[in-house]
């Protein structure tokens, strides 16, 4: 009997309407599109206006997307993961009112939170679930509303973040396809680096708290680049090294669209070629938990059945990792 692997059988995607562009950033703060652009790669970002709306809502139109594109009755789903480090409230899980809202009625749910490695680790804790045979159909989802945490005067974040979601289906193979092999690492010496100071159980909101703004995202860029350049490129290519895979064994690198110039310092590290590494950064900005699979959406018909992917992230906490996966179909 041939060992079962979890591959990814289905995509779906969704992007807020609104985009905010460099040249409306501009009118905001003390920058302009050309320094966004040559530090970030960035171009322009979707933000989700709408106040009644946050992360579930991503979430669910990334789901239904999947669903209508791979006609899965939702009813067949036994388990949603959602990565996100904006969960629509505390306590209650965003994942749960996405199974709902799309008819996953026999799923169980839950939130997972690492940051911009949330969709990777998601995608190693369904592989699990699969390979042990206990769920055959999980819904892995990365959704982030990054425009309810950031502060549109501080130029050192708001230039970076977008709004958007992505999801994938895993389901059990037995040719040999989907997620080979996982390097997932994690080190606190970053958790003053990157981080919201204030609303969780350390230091809980007050009037003090909100006229300070410690409830926004704050980074110290040069750390937060050096460490995510060094682990990233880092754990890419150990995977290669332990899974003999050249450059040429690579079809292409799906990393965590935080910044190009990090992109590409992994993809030297790895010897690929330009047309080998994804990126919509410049479309998006960096959308924490949906990157991943949003490049998957993306690309989704450029891979072929049998393709070697290689999945790199970097997050805050500091979280990173790299995962190995062969493509199980042709779109």
């Amino acid at each position: 009997m041939n060992k079962i692997t979890a591959a990814i059988t289905a995509v779906g995607a969704y992007v807020p309407e609104d985009v905010l562009t460099n040249k409306m950033l501009e009118e905001m703060v003390d920058t302009n599109d050309e320094w966004i652009t040559s530090r970030t790669g960035i171009k322009e970002r979707r933000i989700l206006k709408d106040p009644d709306k946050g992360t579930s809502y991503l979430g669910i139109q990334a789901a239904k997307n999947l669903i209508e594109k791979s006609n899965l009755d939702p009813a067949e789903i036994d388990v949603v993961i959602l990565a996100t480090a904006t969960p629509d409230m505390p306590v209650a899980a965003s994942a749960v009112h996405v199974a709902t809202q799309i008819g996953a009625v026999n799923a169980f749910g839950y939130d997972l939170q690492a940051a911009c490695s949330g969709f990777l680790y998601a995608m190693s804790t369904a592989s699990a679930y699969i390979e042990a045979g206990r769920y055959k159909k999980v819904l892995v989802i990365g959704a982030d509303k990054m425009s309810s945490i950031i502060d549109y005067t501080d130029r050192t974040t708001c230039i970076i973040f977008g709004d958007g979601a992505g999801a994938v289906l895993m389901e059990p193979n037995d040719e040999g396809f989907g997620l080979q092999d996982e390097i997932l690492r994690s080190d606190s010496i970053g958790r003053a680096s990157l981080n919201i100071e204030a609303g969780g159980s350390l230091m809980p909101p007050t009037e003090q708290t909100v006229a300070k703004k410690l409830h926004f995202v704050r980074q110290d860029g040069k750390t937060v680049f050096k460490f995510a350049v060094s682990n990233m490129a880092g754990v890419s290519e150990q995977i290669m090294k332990r899974n003999h895979l050249t450059n040429d064994d690579v079809d292409w690198l799906v990393a965590h669209q935080a910044n190009k110039r990090i992109v590409g310092a992994t993809a030297n590290r790895m010897n690929l070629e330009d047309e080998k590494v994804l990126m919509n950064i410049e479309r998006y900005g960096n959308t924490t938990s949906a990157t991943l699979p949003l490049l998957l959406s993306d690309y989704e018909k450029n891979f072929k059945k049998g393709d070697n992917i290689i999945f790199a992230s970097f997050g805050g906490g500091f979280t990173w990792g790299a995962t190995f996966l062969k493509w199980a179909y042709n779109s």
